[in-house]
């Protein structure tokens, strides 16, 4: 998407927060029939990280938030508008960015929650992008947050050593006249005909919680695992190829890629398919597990606090997620 715009954005800070209470492959050990070494081996994923008892999205939210918003010298009165991409929000409604707001004495700017599961946070930056360039707004916090452990079925070990719990955050702002930093262009896709490849039943107008849900487990995600990995290596490589070929760019144009954290080895295909080193490619799977919306602006904040990331850098952001949803984002940092 390269709409012609007035003004252009750029990312001004970026925070990220993960609850406290770990879950181990060892942890899993005990509970599921599996190992360390075979989870590792298939997914990269070593620990997870679950909220607290009493510990909601919007609580995770506020912590990345807060983080970004000091790492962009930012105050929460300076924010125009806030959207929170998730999947597990704190309940229906009032949604979570207006929880998020309140908690944050942001005054009545207007708040919206994204739902695009995995994809979640490259389509609320890319909806944010928008706003920024026509002038609309000048600073808008983008968030994605998810408690997921809720919805995880411990007798299902396709999908039990997956999942993650955890907020990033970004404050993207208009940037100024001769400002390098800046978004190049974003590609958003979806296909509703395969949404049965992952699935979350319960919960909605088509299945209401009642006990005849639960003792059928329809309140857990389910996941065709194979075909996932299949649609997500095509549609992933698919929207960086797009990103690069808008820009005119190559991999060797890009400093790093931020994939969504969902398996190492979807990570590793996606590199390979456009022949980027992995030593260019976010990784951050091992210690926080796939926490859908949220893993790419944790492993985006993560890398930009440890020097990785660096001012002038360009950076894909790409993912992948139930819908079936994906999209990127290609930026300079």
């Amino acid at each position: 998407m390269t709409t012609p715009s007035l003004y252009r954005a750029r990312i001004e800070g970026t925070g990220s927060y993960l609850p406290e209470r770990l879950m181990t492959n060892h942890d899993l050990e005990k509970i599921v029939d599996t190992n360390d070494a075979w989870i590792l081996e298939r997914t990269g994923i070593a620990v997870r990280h679950f909220a607290a008892e009493g510990e909601y999205t919007s609580d995770l939210a506020l912590k990345a938030s807060q983080k970004a918003l000091e790492a962009a010298k930012k105050t929460p009165q300076d924010i125009d508008m806030i959207i929170v991409a998730t999947a597990s929000p704190d309940q229906p409604m009032p949604n979570t960015a207006c929880v998020l707001q309140a908690k944050m004495e942001m005054g009545n700017i207007p708040a919206m929650d994204l739902s695009a599961a995995c994809s979640g946070f490259v389509y609320a930056f890319t909806v944010a992008n928008q706003f920024i360039m026509t002038g609309t707004y000048k600073n808008i916090l983008v968030v994605g947050a998810e408690v997921l452990h809720p919805y995880i079925n411990y007798d299902d070990r396709e999908t039990c050593i997956l999942f993650g719990d955890g907020a990033g955050a970004v404050v993207l702002s208009r940037a100024e006249e001769g400002d390098d930093s800046t978004v190049f262009s974003s590609h958003l896709h979806a296909d509703g005909s395969i949404g049965d490849l992952f699935v979350l039943p319960a919960g909605g107008s088509r299945l209401p919680f009642s006990q005849d849900v639960l003792d059928n487990n329809q309140q857990f995600v389910t996941m065709k695992g194979r075909e996932i990995f299949k649609h997500a290596v095509r549609t992933m490589s698919q929207a960086c190829g797009e990103a690069l070929e808008a820009n005119n760019m190559t991999g060797e144009d890009v400093n790093w890629v931020v994939p969504h954290q969902a398996n190492i080895r979807i990570i590793e295909a996606v590199a390979k398919h456009y022949g980027i080193s992995m030593d260019k490619v976010v990784v951050e799977i091992k210690n926080m597990g796939n926490t859908s919306a949220a893993t790419i602006p944790v492993s985006l904040d993560r890398a930009v606090r440890d020097g990785r990331i660096t001012r002038g850098q360009n950076l894909i952001l790409t993912a992948f997620g139930a819908g079936i949803t994906s999209g990127s984002v290609l930026l300079r940092y």
